[in-house]
């Protein structure tokens, strides 16, 4: 019987060497359009899911929407922190608002009689791994952020999350206004044990 092998895809290949997240505040618009926004979900749902569970979900925020959230979470950290910074109030209040299109992977991780929790917070993962590379696949920048409010279950309501669910990262998604340039990478050969020859 004849196998086939998967033939190398030398532009994969480049794209992967030379991955670069883009920092949200130097994003800009346009951001994808709602049709595009789709098909980048349908590509990031392409991942290792033990059991086709989909233990995650997706909550996209855009227009005047990332704007009211943002706000309200400058809100929640000036209560906390009545010292916080003029500085500091202004990031608060661009938490959404950096990148035209913001997208929160959700897991929804749960007890099963034969699909361990960790195997599906790990699916989580890969789903925004997978969600910022589909949107660099279209020509849009994209950055996983989970900042504080990704922790703080007293703001899921306000962000559409369930108490019994979890913030796996938030995607932005927008155009680069520049290259971010190259940073530094582990030395690959020190995290490296072969067990075998």
């Amino acid at each position: 019987m004849h196998e086939e092998i998967m033939p190398v895809n030398a532009a994969l290949k480049t794209y992967l060497e030379t991955r670069r997240s883009t920092p949200a505040f130097q994003m800009t618009g346009p951001g994808p359009s709602r049709e595009e926004i789709m098909e980048v979900l349908t590509i990031a749902s392409r991942v290792p899911d033990h059991g086709k569970l989909a233990p995650w979900r997706y909550i996209v925020y855009t227009g005047a929407e990332r704007e009211r959230i943002s706000a309200e979470l400058a809100r929640v950290a000036i209560v906390r922190n009545p010292a916080l910074s003029e500085e500091m109030i202004k990031v608060e209040k661009t938490r959404l608002t950096r990148a035209p299109v913001v997208i929160a992977v959700v897991s929804r991780a749960a007890p099963h009689a034969k699909i361990p929790e960790w195997e599906q917070v790990l699916s989580a993962g890969a789903v925004c791994l997978n969600l910022s590379m589909a949107a660099n696949s279209l020509g849009y920048a994209s950055n996983w952020l989970t900042e504080w409010f990704a922790f703080d279950e007293s703001v899921f309501e306000l962000l559409g999350v369930r108490a019994d669910e979890k913030i796996a990262g938030f995607i932005h998604i927008g155009t680069q206004q520049m290259h971010p340039g190259e940073r530094a990478r582990p030395d690959v050969a020190s995290l490296v044990t072969f067990s075998g020859e």
